[in-house]
């Protein structure tokens, strides 16, 4: 059962790595895998940031602290305790001389970490869980931005899509885990049960 749940994963990789790729998606796919590091980026991140800090009211205050809450901890969480378990090399990695997987369209540098889970897939996931939480009305444009950056993991080679599933899963585990916690929290002993709590919003 393992083996064939290996082999369809690199199935599936293949098709998305493979398969669909095409000369737009080579130049699209790296610049959506790594956003966060473009500088202008970043300086919009932190802006919007401050501006839930500063003008997004209760909802906005708590969202923009248990974001920061949920990242840490999803982040420590994928890279420190999970990854080690599972030690799964990436399909670009090569392993006594070999490449993991063979004829993969590598449009990144591969990287030394290892596979699963996609710390990319958590954080993003992580993020937009708490976002779709306090902000329901664009819950589905979170959640597929989220998707979007999971899914360039498999196009530019570096993570098998059970590497993004299970991140996802990671982390939306993690930042329902905190925002129950911090409701909980606030309920029983802050007595502040409204605060942070999203107002009711029309579909």
């Amino acid at each position: 059962m393992i083996d064939f749940l290996y082999a369809l994963d690199v199935a599936v990789f293949h098709f998305i790595n493979g398969a669909l790729s095409t000369a737009a998606g080579d130049m699209f796919w790296p610049v959506i895998t790594d956003y966060d590091k473009i500088l202008a980026v970043r300086i919009v991140l932190v802006a919007v940031w401050l501006w839930l800090v500063i003008k997004g009211g209760k909802r906005g205050r708590t969202a923009a602290l248990l974001l920061v809450v949920v990242i840490v901890c999803s982040d420590q969480l994928s890279s420190f305790v999970v990854k080690p378990l599972v030690q799964r090399p990436r399909p670009c990695h090569l392993v006594d001389g070999m490449p993991v997987v063979a004829d993969i369209h590598l449009l990144v540098g591969c990287g030394g970490g290892k596979s699963f889970p996609s710390s990319h897939a958590v954080n993003n996931f992580a993020m937009a869980t708490v976002f779709a939480f306090y902000y329901r009305r664009w819950r589905y444009a979170f959640f597929s931005w989220a998707a979007l950056i999971a899914l360039s993991r498999v196009f530019v080679g570096v993570h098998y899509p059970s590497d993004i599933l299970g991140g996802a899963l990671v982390g939306g585990i993690v930042a329902v885990a905190i925002i129950s916690a911090w409701h909980t929290v606030t309920r029983r002993w802050l007595n502040v049960w409204a605060v942070g709590t999203p107002a009711r919003e029309t579909a």
